[in-house]
């Protein structure tokens, strides 16, 4: 959902986050303006940049004081920002998706065909920038996008099915989600050459936010408004991707009755019905607390790093993701 970026408690950040947009829209110029048009495509449409931000921030917490951040971190920044545009596109011709970012979609727009391979070419700008901060980031980069792809067909394997369960849902948002989160800021600690246990616990910060920011993603599909979410509310739930709300409903009293409305596709009138089956049962605060409970081991990760400007964005991150979805639910 919209609202203020907790990161903005460093002041260069607004700056440093300008200097990505730039990065972005440079990183994707290609001698064939077709094909730039269609990869600029969701950067121009703006976003939240919350992965090339933790970046940013990770390698602040090797700063005794505030300052720009160093280009390195900006260009792993935009590396791990063009990963994730890459997976939108992918993920937009699977799931037959008509707008993104409250724009119309790429494959919407250009076809599946264009947009798989403007996807490909994010993906080949962001491994092209890895390999310039090093052998380190560009293995990093290229295992991540691994993960990426494991945790999305992990969420496929288990489409429509009634009988996911918390384990399979927690494997898939491990890789479609918190291993990127991980490895941004991951990426802060190396290219400032902060100690080895210094980048882990910047490691384990951006894991335990990744699956506390899905579990929220998953939780505001359900109860936030269309304009507030750029779509559908219970989009996943009418793509049949069955997240931790809804198998926790599923569990409850009304399990039977909302499989059974599963059990066909969909029409408008079923999928606010089952919307609000799930709302009334437990799922929702079940998951809330699940998120809190990540929210607090990437908290706990960062107390074994001394005080800087980017562990104190960090931390506000960390809260501030908690503050809103909670606000939302109520």
């Amino acid at each position: 959902m919209p609202g203020p970026n907790p990161l903005q408690v460093l002041p260069s950040m607004s700056t440093d986050l300008e200097r990505v947009e730039s990065g972005l829209l440079d990183s994707v110029r290609s001698g064939e303006d077709f094909l730039t048009e269609i990869a600029s495509h969701l950067i121009s449409a703006g976003g939240k940049r919350v992965r090339p931000g933790f970046c940013i921030a990770s390698a602040a917490t090797t700063a005794t004081e505030d300052a720009p951040a160093p280009p390195e971190a900006v260009t792993g920044g935009v590396a791990v920002e063009l990963v994730h545009l890459g997976s939108l596109y992918h993920d937009d011709v699977m799931d037959e998706a008509e707008t993104r970012r409250t724009v119309e979609s790429v494959n919407s727009r250009w076809g599946n065909m264009r947009a798989i391979l403007a996807g490909d070419f994010l993906l080949a700008r962001a491994s092209e920038l890895a390999a310039g901060l090093g052998v380190e980031v560009a293995a990093l980069l290229a295992a991540t996008i691994g993960r990426l792809c494991e945790g999305q067909l992990l969420e496929l394997q288990f489409a429509h099915d009634a009988n996911r369960d918390e384990q399979t849902y927690l494997r898939s948002i491990d890789g479609k989600t918190a291993s990127l989160l991980a490895s941004a800021c991951r990426i802060g600690g190396i290219v400032t050459e902060a100690p080895t246990d210094h980048t882990e616990a910047l490691a384990s910060f951006g894991h335990a936010y990744g699956m506390a920011f899905q579990m929220v993603d998953d939780v505001l599909d359900l109860v936030a408004t269309e304009a507030d979410l750029g779509k559908p509310a219970g989009h996943d739930l009418e793509e049949g991707i069955y997240t931790l709300p809804v198998i926790t409903a599923m569990q409850g009293p009304d399990g039977d009755a909302l499989r059974e409305m599963l059990a066909s596709p969909l029409d408008e009138p079923t999928r606010r019905k089952a919307i609000d089956l799930v709302r009334s049962g437990d799922g929702i605060p079940y998951t809330i607390e699940r998120a809190r409970r990540e929210a607090a081991r990437g908290r706990d990760a960062l107390e074994s790093l001394p005080p800087s400007p980017g562990v104190t964005g960090l931390g506000a991150a960390a809260d501030y993701l908690i503050d809103n979805v909670e606000r939302a639910s109520r």
